[in-house]
C-alpha cells in the first residue's frame, strides 16, 4: 500500500512547523478517532454475545452452545472475506467502502436486536462478519494515509485503539446494559452509535484513492517471509485458546453460581487488560518476545486457577485479573510482530493475521460449544492450558525472526511502539 499521504486536506488545518530539524505536522485527530470508533464497533459487535449468552439463548429458545455460534458465524464471515475483499477493493476509493461497511453493521445489529428467530439472527451475524471483513481490508491502511509519513505509525495506533477499548470496556459495558435493560437494547445501542459514526465519517474523514495494481499485496509471497509464519501460528492458537473460554464465560460463571457477577468479572478483566495495554505500549520496543511469553504464561496461570480453585470466588476474580494482564496486550504484540516481520508486505501480513484471528474465533466458538455439551464448562480451563504450551514454545524458538527480543524498525516505517502517554493504542501495520 502506498505510504504517501494526501496532505492537501491536512495542510489547511495542520500548519507545518520545525522542531529538531524534522518537519512536523499535526495528526487529523477527528478523522482518526472516527476510524478508532469504527474499529471499536467492529470488535464489539463480534464479542458482545459473550457477555449476553444466557439471556440471548433464553429469548431465541436455543441452547447456550448454539447461541455461542453467533460469535462463530460472525468470525466465519470475516475469515472468508478479509483476504478476498482486501484484493477486490484495493483499487477502490476508501471513504465509500468504509461507509458501506459501517452501514452493514447498522443493518446487521438492528436485525439481531429485533429477531426472535435463531436462523435469522445467524444470517444477520454472518452479514456483520462480512462487513467486518470489508472494514479490516481498509482501516489500518486508511489511517496510515491520513498522516504524514513520519507520523503514520502513531496514526495507525490511534485508529487501532478501538480494539482494546472494545474488549476491555465495551464488552463489560454492553453486559451491564444487557443485564439492566435487556440484551436487545445493547445491540440497538450499537446501531445508534453506528448511525452517529456514519454522519461523523461523512463530515470529517477525507476520501483517498485506492492502490495502483502494482502496489497490491501478494499473500503467498508474504507467507514465505521469515518470521511471518511463526507469528501467524501463535495468533491462531493463542486466540483459539482465549476464545474457547471467553465466548462461553457467561455459561462458565453460571455453572459456578456466579451468573449475577458476569458483568463485574468482565469489568475486572477489562481493567486488567487496560493495564496490560499500558505496560506493553511502554515496553514493546525492547521486550517484544518476553512480553509475549509473559502474556501466555499469565493466561496459563489464570486458566490453572480456574481449573483447580474455581470454587473460591476470590480466586475467580484473581484469575480474571491475571487473564486480563496476560491477554490485554496480545493484539498489540501480535499485530506489531507481524507488521515488523512483513516489512514492505505488512498489509498482506495484516490481512492474513485478521483472517487467522477470525478462523481461531470461529473454531473457538465451535470447539467451546462441543466441549460445553460433551464435557461441561469445567473443561475450558484445561483446554486453554493445553493450547498455550505450543504457543510458548514457538515464541521462544522464533527469536531470530517473528519474536525478536528487541524490535528493529526503521524510523518512519512499520508500526511504531505505542507511547506510554497513550496506553489504549494498539499499533498495527
Amino acid at each position: 500500500m502506498s505510504t504517501v499521504p494526501d496532505t492537501a486536506a491536512d495542510s489547511a488545518e495542520a500548519p507545518e512547523t520545525r522542531r529538531g530539524g524534522q518537519e512536523q505536522q499535526k495528526l487529523p485527530l477527528l478523522a482518526l478517532l472516527a476510524l478508532a470508533t469504527a474499529v471499536f464497533i467492529t470488535c464489539l459487535t463480534e464479542t458482545l454475545p459473550a457477555g449476553l449468552l444466557t439471556a440471548m439463548s433464553d429469548d431465541l429458545r436455543v441452547s447456550e452452545s448454539a447461541t455461542g455460534q453467533t460469535v462463530t458465524i460472525y468470525a466465519i464471515g470475516t475469515a472468508l472475506t478479509a483476504i478476498p475483499l482486501t484484493a477486490a477493493t484495493a483499487g477502490r476509493r476508501r471513504k465509500g467502502l468504509l461507509l458501506a461497511a459501517m452501514a452493514g453493521f447498522a443493518l446487521a445489529n438492528t436485525v439481531t436486536a429485533v429477531s426472535s428467530v435463531y436462523e435469522l439472527t445467524m444470517v444477520a451475524r454472518f452479514v456483520a462478519g462480512v462487513a467486518a471483513g470489508l472494514a479490516w481490508a481498509l482501516l489500518a491502511g486508511y489511517a496510515r494515509r491520513l498522516a504524514p509519513v513520519h507520523l503514520q505509525g502513531r496514526a495507525i495506533a490511534i485508529a487501532m485503539a478501538g480494539i482494546p477499548v472494545a474488549l476491555s470496556i465495551g464488552v463489560p459495558a454492553g453486559t451491564f446494559l444487557g443485564e439492566a435493560l435487556g440484551w436487545r437494547v445493547a445491540f440497538l445501542s450499537m446501531t445508534a452509535l453506528t448511525v452517529v459514526l456514519l454522519l461523523w465519517i461523512f463530515a470529517a474523514v477525507p476520501d483517498h484513492p485506492g492502490q495502483e495494481r502494482g502496489e497490491r499485496p501478494k499473500m503467498l509471497r508474504t507467507l514465505r517471509i521469515p518470521g511471518v509464519a511463526p507469528v501467524l501460528f501463535v495468533t491462531l492458537v493463542f486466540v483459539l485458546a482465549h476464545t474457547i473460554l471467553y465466548a462461553y464465560i457467561a455459561a462458565f460463571l453460571d455453572d459456578l453460581g456466579l451468573d449475577d457477577s458476569t458483568g463485574l468479572i468482565l469489568l475486572v478483566f477489562g481493567a486488567a487488560s487496560l493495564a496490560s495495554i499500558w505496560i506493553v505500549g511502554a515496553q514493546i520496543q525492547h521486550r517484544l518476545r518476553s512480553l509475549t511469553v509473559a502474556g501466555a504464561l499469565l493466561v496459563a496461570v489464570a486458566a490453572a486457577l480456574l481449573a483447580v480453585a474455581s470454587d473460591t470466588t476470590a480466586l475467580v476474580y484473581v484469575s480474571a485479573v491475571l487473564w486480563g494482564l496476560g491477554w490485554g496486550g496480545v493484539p498489540t504484540l501480535l499485530q506489531t510482530a507481524v507488521g515488523d516481520a512483513g516489512g514492505a508486505s505488512a498489509d498482506a501480513a495484516q490481512a492474513m493475521l485478521v483472517t487467522l484471528w477470525n478462523v481461531a474465533m470461529a473454531a473457538g466458538g465451535i470447539i467451546g460449544g462441543v466441549l460445553l455439551d460433551v464435557a461441561g464448562s469445567e473443561s475450558f480451563p484445561w483446554t486453554v492450558l493445553l493450547l498455550l504450551l505450543p504457543v510458548i514454545a514457538v515464541v521462544l524458538h522464533a527469536r531470530g525472526a517473528g519474536f525478536p527480543a528487541t524490535r528493529q524498525v526503521p524510523r518512519g516505517a512499520g508500526p511504531l511502539a505505542t507511547p506510554a502517554a497513550t496506553p489504549a493504542a494498539d499499533p498495527t501495520a
